[in-house]
């Protein structure tokens, strides 16, 4: 009996010291008592800039003007004034001639809100407002352009052949997202980073990637739906976010180049998001339908293996067609099944089994492409691609050097009974290398006959072409971007920038979307953050970490949706992030190490490296996790206390 009342004792006091413990474990929160400086998101900016936008006693005579006013889009205003009665206005900003001026009609409204697009910088723009019989001219004064603003080197145009449509780029690296007229002029540009595709959407938005990333080097955490004005309507978030390209669904929804972080390997994951809901609705996993180790060029790595850059849905055959840069290789799948229905490209170094999905040449002049992009289906069933032309060929004796290399815009006839493939257009090959980029670029179909082609990434490296992408390169660097307009076998347009540019879209101004405040929402997730470790503890002894908080560099931030850990660190170093609450210890670990890039799309290198170590970052998503956490690190098994907490 003394005994059972000695352990019922010693159970009790076990309790009372483990309810104690708990006490001390919940009051730590309260000792982390500075919360992590918060990042106003740009959605979340724009919110509160609406609020400024005031209608009440502006009319025709006198409207209220604010120029920029997301403040992310210099060259664009917005004019607010109301009518007694439901009226028309028409806009016209006046432009330096008549492929440069741009007229739209706003449909019949009390309450006006108009977006004006394609102002001149640094000018006071002519802007025309008619309402009936009555006209009003505005004088809307812009700031000056950016100091490091692309400006074209030269520009040759048929305005006789064109019309006023904008010719819209996207940059590689630094630089800015912008719409140049066919005088050359910037007529629209973001301040806010946008990499990637840019296009229309049907309702009349743009969609561009988010300036956030997800992953290094350059994939981003989704895409912004936005108007020219920069005002964001829907942020799209992916778990594995997103690089490349897009497609928008006969249904609407988003077919979108992503990845599968949880597989190892990069580039090789596709997937169709509901438009409404951001969830994944399907998904082409290409580690299941390709062999890995085929089809092997310069640029293939076990990490970046396939390299898929550009993404296509074809309506006639319920296909997908997907470009594979780090295999010469444009596949073609089955939408329903995900099956293999074809490949274009020299099949050396492919496996037998996949022999039979390879086509014959047949015609005069026929050339494969190499290290290609931008893969589209024509509306005739033809092959549209950017050949860029790297080395020409896969086995190493027989590479053609960059002085000899050229990109070109290529149509290929294909015939799938047969089997067969006929060269049937091409662009490039006669501009010889001074038209050769080794990465990026890009073609558009505009009609038949009716081409661009892009040569967005031109690098030359003291005087001499070069075979590789301009981060990747050093000494007396000269970067062009030489962008050319077809019809008809003829060159109407052609721009030249004195940079790399990823992709070009040529598009009307003004599309039929229309203004409305509010609306913003967010949909789909980053997904869940994997804890590596995570256990009961109590009693946390740390030391202070403003001892090494500056020689690491180490920043800690909040966005809206995770936490934001970035420090610089010695290779292999233990480091890891700790969130206490409650008790409970969630440990996450962050490695110290750089991925293994090669011939990269874009020049974004965050985990720059010194003799002080490697600069890495750590995303914590806030889904699954709730309430507040006090924030430690732990270096090589020593904790520190950051003197942070998080509320999400």
């Amino acid at each position: 009996m003394e005994k059972k009342k000695k352990i019922i004792g010693v159970s009790l006091l076990c309790v009372i010291i483990l309810l104690l413990l708990c006490y001390v474990g919940l009051d730590l929160v309260s000792q982390n008592n500075t919360l992590v400086d918060q990042v106003v998101s740009l959605m979340d900016g724009q919110i509160a800039k609406e609020k400024d936008f005031q209608i009440d006693g502006y009319t025709l005579e006198n409207p209220n003007v604010i120029v920029n006013p997301y403040g992310n889009s210099p060259l664009t205003a917005l004019v607010i004034f109301e009518t007694d009665n439901e009226e028309e206005v028409e806009v016209t900003i006046k432009g330096k001639d008549k492929n440069s001026t741009f007229t739209h009609t706003f449909e019949a409204t009390k309450e006006h809100y108009l977006p004006i697009y394609g102002l001149y910088a640094d000018e006071e723009n002519e802007v025309i407002l008619e309402v009936g019989d009555t006209k009003k001219v505005l004088k809307i004064k812009t700031d000056a352009l950016p100091s490091n603003m692309a400006l074209p080197t030269s520009v040759k145009a048929d305005k006789s052949k064109l019309g006023n449509d904008l010719y819209f780029f996207t940059p590689s690296s630094s630089g800015y997202t912008v719409a140049y007229d066919v005088n050359g002029d910037v007529r629209w540009y973001l301040t806010n980073y946008a990499l990637w595709k840019i296009d229309r959407l049907e309702n009349g938005n743009l969609l561009v990637s988010t300036e956030r990333l997800v992953n290094s080097p350059y994939y981003m955490t989704g895409m912004y739906e936005m108007t020219l004005l920069g005002k964001i309507v829907k942020e799209y978030s992916l778990e594995g976010g997103y690089h490349h390209d897009y497609y928008e669904m006969p249904n609407g929804n988003l077919l979108v180049a992503s990845d599968n972080f949880s597989s190892g390997t990069v580039e090789d994951y596709i997937v169709e998001i509901d438009r409404e809901t951001g969830n994944v609705v399907k998904t082409f996993d290409l580690t299941k339908i390709l062999n890995k180790g085929d089809g092997k060029n310069e640029n293939w790595s076990q990490y970046d293996w396939f390299h898929n850059n550009s993404v296509w849905y074809d309506e006639k055959t319920n296909s997908v067609t997907l470009s594979g840069r780090h295999m010469d290789a444009v596949i073609n799948l089955d939408y329903d099944s995900g099956e293999l229905n074809w490949i274009i490209g020299d099949s050396t170094n492919w496996s037998e089994e996949y022999q039979k999905y390879f086509f014959t040449p047949v015609g005069d002049d026929f050339e494969w492409q190499w290290s290609q992009h931008a893969a589209m289906i024509t509306p005739e069933g033809y092959v549209f691609i950017l050949d860029n032309g790297n080395n020409k060929s896969k086995i190493e004796s027989e590479y053609v050097p960059a002085s000899k290399s050229y990109t070109r815009g290529v149509l290929y006839k294909i015939d799938t009974e047969n089997m067969t493939i006929e060269q049937i257009w091409e662009y490039g090959k006669e501009r010889g290398s001074s038209f050769y980029s080794p990465y990026i670029s890009d073609v558009d179909y505009l009609d038949k006959n009716h081409y661009i082609v892009h040569s967005g990434g031109i690098v030359s490296v003291d005087g001499k072409p070069s075979n590789q992408p301009a981060g990747l390169t050093s000494g007396d660097v000269s970067l062009t971007s030489d962008t050319v307009e077809l019809l008809n076998d003829q060159v109407i347009f052609e721009i030249k920038l004195p940079t790399n540019n990823y992709r070009v879209e040529k598009m009307s101004l003004y599309g039929n979307e229309n203004f409305s405040l509010g609306g913003q929402s967010r949909i789909g997730s980053l997904g869940k953050t994997k804890v590596d470790h995570e256990g009961i503890s109590f009693g946390i002894l740390a030391k202070n970490y403003d001892e090494i908080k500056e020689s690491h560099k180490i920043e800690l931030t909040k966005e809206y949706d995770r936490l934001v850990f970035s420090g610089q660190f010695l290779r292999e170093t233990d480091v890891s992030v700790l969130l206490y609450k409650n008790g409970v210890m969630k440990e996450y670990d962050v490695p110290i190490s750089k991925k293994p890039y090669t011939a990269l799309c874009v020049d974004i290198f965050t985990e720059e490296e010194d003799e002080n170590g490697i600069v890495v970052t750590k995303y914590i998503n806030q889904e699954g996790l709730d309430g507040k956490y006090s924030i430690y690190l732990k270096i090589d098994d020593i904790l520190y206390d950051t003197g942070r907490y998080v509320e999400f």
